[in-house]
């Protein structure tokens, strides 16, 4: 574990990720129900294991056996996959002070992810609204209901 002193923050390192979460948002918002929830889903699984190397030794496997459950939940619902980034979010700032960065050859890199981070679990928070015009939430399918099977034909007897 490094002890360095954490690097210099600026402007960029503020805007750049906030401006990649807005068009992150605006892209997922093209994407319809229900497939927005699940590939939202396995973006935020993907990255629970991004650290796994990330400078804390066996203190990393924390992280991952506190999301994966979370992550699981959030195939079926939007507010869970919020939850999975802002544990990412939370997981980005001890890496930004202390341990290794998730780009090694931007040592601010955490810290932008956390900004990132956040702002996308605020949008997954409020249920992932569509922002394109045309696309209203009543024209968009309800994900957040438990998933029911299929009903099965019944024979007569």
């Amino acid at each position: 574990m490094s002890l360095a002193v954490h690097p210099a923050l600026l402007a960029m390192d503020y805007v750049g990720p906030a401006i990649s979460a807005v068009l992150f948002v605006l892209i997922m918002s093209f994407v319809p129900e229900p497939t927005r929830l699940r590939f939202n889903a396995i973006l935020a699984a993907g990255a629970v294991g991004v650290y796994l190397n990330g400078g804390f030794g066996i203190w990393e496997l924390l992280y991952p056996a506190l999301a994966t459950p979370v992550v699981y939940l959030g195939l079926r619902s939007h507010r869970y996959i919020g939850i999975a980034w802002l544990m990412h979010a939370a997981w980005d700032f001890p890496h930004h002070l202390w341990g290794n960065p998730i780009w090694p050859f931007m040592r601010t890199s955490s810290f932008g992810c956390m900004i990132f981070d956040s702002l996308i679990a605020a949008w997954f928070l409020a249920g992932a609204p569509s922002l394109v015009a045309g696309r209203s939430p009543a024209s968009r399918p309800r994900v957040e209901e438990p998933m029911h099977q299929e009903p099965t034909a019944q024979f007569p007897r």
